[in-house]
């Protein structure tokens, strides 16, 4: 099995600038640590404990960092939990499971049950939308709203993005640069997490096995209130396929196709807000 970090060394680099990018982000926040059959995972919680739960999964190859520019606005009126999934560079456990198994969605429901969440709304990106789906498909009745944000598993993946990303990383830092701008709908990236992406990029054991494509049978146990937002300049999936697949499905969805967007899509949160807030 696969573990995160290429060394104990590289890991120590992405945490160290892990924290700082915590403490630099003057959130108000816990740091948690939950132990499930899936070894240890961190959370950072803010927000009121009374407050009604909103669950953040970040993307593959990043960690809850991604989310300090959001926590803020969220734990007004919730209680948030971002956290970092098992086998990705943050700071629970470094193993990889399968994709193709129940893990994942058997991790996710041990920490709920650990931090007594009978339902929650969850918001998740990339691979961590993947997880979200796959949660909600197994448990849905834990989930009360679902957010989705350039989600794998409903439209196919961009065969051509490998190509790209490996004909950049032959032109060095510069070409990764390019890369991740293109990532983000080429718009700049912020300097911090630009260096971050860049010590995560020569840390990580990056996953290669392919992410599954859920059945139609699989996307039809989505009941529960579902936002979509994906960019028609996502170089890595076929963003259109995965909005017309879901509107076909669910047609009650609320499907967010932006323009001139990327896969890492951000300043969003009030829109999110509006669909956590609006009663379904």
């Amino acid at each position: 099995m696969k573990t995160a970090f290429k060394s104990n060394i590289m890991k120590k680099q992405v945490i160290e600038q892990y924290d700082k990018i915590l403490k630099a982000s003057n959130l108000n926040y816990e740091e948690l640590y939950i132990d499930t059959n899936y070894g240890s995972t961190f959370i950072i919680a803010s927000g009121k404990i009374d407050s009604p739960p909103l669950i953040l999964l970040h993307g593959a190859g990043m960690n809850s960092a991604m989310w300090v520019g959001d926590i803020g606005e969220y734990s007004k009126n919730y209680r948030v939990y971002a956290i970092d999934i098992p086998g990705d560079p943050g700071k629970s456990d470094e193993r990889q499971f399968s994709l193709k198994s129940s893990a994942y969605s058997d991790w996710l429901y041990a920490v709920l049950n650990s931090l007594s969440i009978s339902t929650t709304s969850i918001i998740g990106i990339s691979l961590g939308a993947w997880l979200s789906i796959k949660f909600a498909v197994n448990y849905p009745n834990r989930v009360d709203k679902l957010i989705l944000i350039s989600p794998s598993g409903i439209g196919p993946q961009k065969t051509s993005f490998m190509f790209k990303a490996i004909l950049h990383s032959l032109q060095g830092e510069k070409g990764m640069e390019k890369l991740y701008t293109k990532v983000n709908g080429n718009k700049p990236i912020p300097t911090t997490m630009l260096k971050y992406q860049k010590i995560i990029r020569k840390s990580f054991n990056f996953r290669y096995e392919p992410i599954p494509i859920f059945s139609d049978e699989a996307l039809l146990k989505l009941k529960m209130p579902l936002a979509l937002f994906v960019g028609d300049k996502d170089i890595m999936l076929h963003s259109i396929k995965t909005a017309d697949r879901l509107k076909t499905l669910l047609p009650k969805a609320d499907i967010n196709f932006l323009m001139n967007t990327g896969h890492a899509i951000t300043n969003i949160k009030s829109d999110i807000i509006d669909f956590l807030t609006i009663k379904h």
